[in-house]
């Protein structure tokens, strides 16, 4: 794989009982990164915490109270081409009002060294 510019790290956390629904919809959504490998993620349990504020509409908790959950990390990698449908495939799968998705450029580590190093 050469990763550069063209390549995005993406990171969503989200309730363990939507993870393989959450991969399956990312998968249609996006041409595989790794030739000959689909279905390529990472993933661990996390805690989340968050308070609702009036107005929301929350999966999880209650409107005022902090919420502490256990959830699953899950990141990939995505070319540049397909973000935006994975972005979307993540929204329409993700049970939360309104999901943290991190979104981080990526760098092949090789081409950040020089020959010197």
């Amino acid at each position: 794989m050469q990763a550069g510019p063209d390549v995005f790290k993406i990171a969503v956390n989200l309730p363990p009982e939507f993870l393989e629904r959450m991969m399956a919809a990312i998968d249609d959504s996006m041409d595989p990164l790794y030739p000959g490998y689909d279905h390529t993620f990472n993933y661990w349990p996390v805690k989340g915490t968050w308070r609702p504020l009036e107005g929301s509409d929350p999966y999880i908790g209650t409107v005022g109270k902090i919420e502490v959950a256990d959830e699953v990390r899950l990141e990939f990698a995505v070319r540049e081409k397909d973000l935006k449908s994975v972005l979307r495939a993540i929204r329409d799968a993700h049970p939360y009002e309104e999901p943290a998705i991190d979104v981080i450029p990526m760098y092949a580590w090789k081409e950040l060294l020089t020959s010197s190093d």
